[in-house]
């Protein structure tokens, strides 16, 4: 039985998420994420400005009068979900956790794919592969998505992201738009990253809080490593404590965003503290221009 708070939760998300898609998203995704191909719709009359190439040679020398051959977009996608459940992410010191975060965001894409007549799947890891449920259409199957992201106790606590990869690469064969959601403290994946981006079109979300990049000022703390379990004290009243975890923070995240960009991977950077509103926008007008 499903607590009260996740439904009132999962409903909330719908209806921001279904409100975004309506007034933004949809025609942003659509022109950003274009079908498998063109399919043969039917002839008609050639009209001025036609493009010539299409003329249907056949036809217009059975009838006398130019055709042309009109064709649609084959519109239908399968989208994917990769969402990060690993421990790190019931981490949040603002609003939102991070997981809190990443469902929003998995429910305001997955409402986008249905509103185009995509379908949806969803892989769940840790350090391993904890539910996989194929992609399907309709509202009901994303609201179960949204469900499982929100609700679903992992067995797992630690990271394996080439582990995830390697299993989608297993059990998705059609060619599909991937959404990769984690915060990325993981090791060893970027060459099944590679693999993955080759065949499919693979997008990293990050998922980050402040606090993993800059600490205040609040003296002797005690933290504990949600994955590992250990233990460990510091002191924030240091300033080079707080200069030195600043840098390593930056370091890591211009690793990150240059190991992305060598394998020609796009990569939206989304924080716990503002809206992914803005960064998703700016990404689909960036692959839409790209196109």
């Amino acid at each position: 039985m499903i607590p009260k708070e996740i439904l009132k939760k999962i409903r909330r998300i719908e209806i921001s998420t279904k409100k975004l898609v309506n007034d933004l998203f949809s025609g942003e995704y659509h022109s950003t994420f274009k079908g498998q191909g063109m399919e043969f719709e039917e002839v008609r009359q050639y009209e001025p400005g036609d493009d010539i190439r299409l003329i249907d040679w056949n036809v217009t020398a059975r009838t006398g009068y130019p055709h042309i051959k009109k064709f649609k977009e084959e519109r239908e996608l399968s989208v994917v979900m990769l969402v990060d459940a690993s421990s790190s992410g019931k981490f949040g010191t603002r609003e939102r956790f991070k997981s809190e975060t990443a469902a929003e965001l998995c429910a305001l894409l997955a409402f986008s794919a249905i509103k185009n007549n995509d379908k949806v799947g969803l892989i769940i890891f840790t350090d391993k592969i904890e539910k996989f449920i194929p992609p399907q259409k309709g509202r009901g199957h994303v609201l179960r998505l949204i469900r499982e992201i929100l609700y679903f106790e992992p067995q797992g606590v630690a990271t394996d992201i080439g582990g995830a990869l390697e299993y989608f690469s297993r059990v998705i064969k059609r060619k599909s738009v991937v959404f990769l959601v984690s915060d990325f403290l993981s090791e060893n994946y970027i060459k099944p990253l590679q693999i993955a981006n080759n065949k499919h079109d693979v997008i990293a979300i990050k998922i980050s809080d402040p606090r993993e990049t800059i600490f205040d000022n609040i003296g002797l703390i005690e933290l504990e490593d949600a994955e590992t379990g250990e233990v460990f004290m510091i002191d924030t009243g240091s300033k080079e404590f707080r200069r030195e975890f600043s840098a390593r923070s930056e370091e890591d995240n211009l690793a990150l965003k240059k190991a992305f960009q060598l394998i020609n991977l796009d990569f939206i950077n989304i924080r716990t503290d503002q809206s992914y509103i803005v960064p998703l926008i700016n990404f689909f007008k960036m692959r839409e221009r790209r196109l």
